[in-house]
């Protein structure tokens, strides 16, 4: 996956609280395990109008106006602004693969359940933590100025607001190394290779027959 250092993004604001996974990306999409195409059906019973099945074109589907994804001035969003408990219910790893896809990298709430908190960090997404008030400033601020962009730096833990305040945030620091590095579980296995390899070479040399053919 690709590092997360910096990121100056639209804000695309959802307003409701407990937003679960079945709502993110929709239990029948779950088939496959590419990591990828899931992007059109990020939502899929917000954003259209009837119902969705794997491999079906999405752009011929009726889409629903009033979802904040099709509505013009959220479009190429990359920061989603949410509520309470954010991507509750079953720990399915699809719901940031589709964030991801989609081309949303940052999501900001008050808070997030922590599976997907977790998942969330170890495939690409940064989640951010913020108090309600700060949210709520926020929110006000989205709804008022079309086009309004988020300046997030993961390094010095800050989003900055258009009119250049700073707003701090905390982060686990093993997740924020994956991020900054870009590194999910197998890239931080491969982080050890050499140890790995040391470990194995002594092995065979201490239980030989376990490698005899």
């Amino acid at each position: 996956m690709e590092a997360f250092t910096k990121l100056n993004g639209l804000v695309v604001p959802l307003d409701r609280p407990n937003v679960d996974t079945d709502a993110i990306i929709p239990k029948q999409f779950l088939k496959s395990i590419k990591r990828t195409g899931f992007g059109p059906n990020l939502f899929d019973e917000w954003r259209y109008l009837d119902h969705g099945e794997p491999g079906q074109d999405c752009s011929k589907r009726p889409v629903n106006p009033d979802f904040v994804l099709n509505q013009a001035r959220y479009e190429d969003a990359q920061i989603m602004l949410a509520r309470d408990n954010f991507g509750c219910g079953s720990s399915r790893e699809h719901a940031p693969w589709a964030f991801y896809d989609f081309g949303i990298s940052c999501i900001i709430a008050p808070s997030f359940a922590d599976i997907f908190y977790s998942n969330s960090f170890k495939n690409g997404i940064l989640l951010i933590t913020l108090d309600t008030e700060k949210i709520d400033r926020l929110f006000k601020a989205v709804e008022k100025a079309p086009g309004y962009k988020l300046d997030v730096d993961l390094e010095a833990q800050t989003v900055t607001t258009p009119d250049g305040e700073s707003i701090s945030f905390g982060a686990d620091a093993a997740l924020k190394h994956r991020l900054l590095n870009g590194l999910d579980d197998i890239g931080i296995t491969l982080e050890h290779a050499d140890e790995i390899r040391a470990y194995e070479e002594n092995r065979r040399q201490q239980t030989p027959w376990l490698f005899s053919s």
